[in-house]
């Protein structure tokens, strides 16, 4: 829960904060271009029309990243990242004044000033201010665990002052047959002044530790689950917790009614306004590959399912013929993409026509990302737990799709598979339509490439 209210609070803060400051930029902007105070039915007129535009802006950044909970701390990439939604931003502007003149005014001037002023403002909020208000007091805390997701935990949170959080110390649950390991704990804990433990609690060295533990509860000391604060932090299952219980107290396939209806309905609504204008280009990648090598248009090809059932996808032709998941021995495909197929792929446009697929009901917009027999059998065998991906339907993009960024794509990786599973299994045991939908928004992000990733 301590997490948890932290990863609530920020968010709120830094949308507190930058709508505050839009109106700040926008007084500020009016008295740059007028060269005195604005009055109170001056700055008012501008607002309403600029009200619109602020809660566009807020959907930009949303899109862009800006409100995710490591944001405050990627400061080297922030003056990158708001540059690019200013542009955005920018274009939303002039399309608002100009092709809806409803509010009777054009602020050529006033606008240029504002985008300029507003993007100090805000950059200053981002990299300095939020530190100086958004900032509670520092908790000291231990780290009881062990293993490398122990070790990303400690990095992570004592090198970023987004957390109001520091660990103090680190202990080894490997070594808590030792004589002193108690002592050791007990003296760190006191001497630091640490009101809270996180411990690996499904570690199988934790037993014996515990009842030592317990009685700390009366010196006002709480304890956290070092798990579920890795999995706040990084979006994903730590793939040390996956055991049979695991699966059976987090992972049901039981109908959930009101949300399958709702996932399908967004799923026909959305894919019908995406697919029927995407008919357009058809023909222009149809000449465009035709060109190139006059192969053929489409491929077809099979893929894991909902419940392990084959299902066909359609795709746009991108490499000299249809590999169906043949790899060599470097992990990559034994063909060649194609000159046409690299702008295909590069453009996402390869995709579109797995609409039709979106329609039928073969796949979902948003849900795990469909694997080929091949490599999905050979994951399965080297991957423990690998098939309980596809125990729901899989989607054009999902949640290893925005946050894993090494994420095997068009090749054989077992150690990166690994890692994408452990997002594959966040969303599988998280999923609910408000997910699905911060993901479909977030998918805008990659393919307007907002965030420069």
């Amino acid at each position: 829960m301590f997490m948890r209210f932290l990863n609530r609070k920020e968010p709120l803060l830094l949308l507190l904060g930058d709508l505050f400051f839009f109106l700040v930029s926008l007084w500020l902007s009016l008295l740059i271009r007028n060269g005195e105070l604005p009055s109170e039915q001056f700055f008012f007129t501008h607002l309403e029309p600029f009200s619109v535009l602020f809660a566009a802006w807020i959907l930009v950044f949303y899109i862009a990243g800006l409100y995710e909970k490591h944001t405050v701390i990627l400061k080297s990439r922030l003056p990158s990242i708001l540059a690019k939604t200013q542009l955005t931003n920018s274009g939303l502007a002039v399309a608002f004044f100009y092709l809806v003149p409803f509010f009777g005014i054009t602020p050529k001037t006033i606008l240029f000033i504002y985008l300029f002023v507003s993007f100090v403002i805000i950059l200053g909020w981002r990299m300095y201010g939020y530190f100086v208000i958004g900032r509670g007091p520092i908790n000291n805390a231990i780290l009881i665990g062990s293993g490398e997701e122990m070790k990303e935990l400690l990095t992570e949170v004592n090198n970023n002052p987004i957390y109001s959080l520091h660990f103090v110390s680190s202990v080894d649950l490997n070594r808590a047959d030792e004589n002193g390991f108690w002592k050791e704990i007990v003296a760190k804990i006191y001497s630091e002044d640490v009101s809270i433990i996180a411990i690996d609690l499904a570690n199988e060295n934790v037993e014996p530790v515990l009842p030592h533990l317990y009685n700390l509860i009366f010196s006002k000391i709480s304890f956290i689950d070092m798990h579920k604060i890795y999995e706040d932090i990084f979006n994903r299952v730590p793939l040390s917790l996956l055991r049979y219980n695991w699966f059976l107290e987090n992972i049901s396939t039981t109908p959930r009614a009101a949300y399958d209806a709702m996932k399908r309905m967004m799923d026909i609504t959305l894919s019908l306004i995406l697919f029927i204008p995407s008919l357009i280009i058809y023909p222009l990648v149809y000449l465009a590959i035709r060109l190139d090598d006059g192969g053929s248009f489409f491929i077809v090809q099979e893929r894991i399912g909902e419940g392990n059932k084959i299902i066909r996808i359609f795709k746009f032709r991108t490499m000299t013929a249809n590999d169906s998941g043949q790899y060599g021995a470097s992990g990559t495909s034994k063909l060649e993409i194609t000159k046409a197929g690299k702008f295909l792929r590069n453009s996402r446009i390869d995709e579109l026509p797995q609409l039709w697929n979106v329609l039928k009901g073969d796949l979902s917009l948003i849900g795990p990302r469909p694997e080929l027999p091949a490599l999905a059998k050979g994951y399965a065998e080297e991957i423990p737990y690998y098939n309980v991906r596809h125990l729901i339907k899989p989607g054009l993009s999902g949640w290893a799709q925005i946050y894993h960024e090494r994420h095997p794509h068009h090749g054989v990786d077992t150690e990166e598979t690994k890692n994408k599973l452990s997002y594959d299994l966040y969303y599988i045991k998280n999923r609910s339509f408000l997910l699905d939908i911060k993901i479909a928004l977030r998918t805008l992000e990659t393919l307007m490439s907002i965030s420069g990733r």
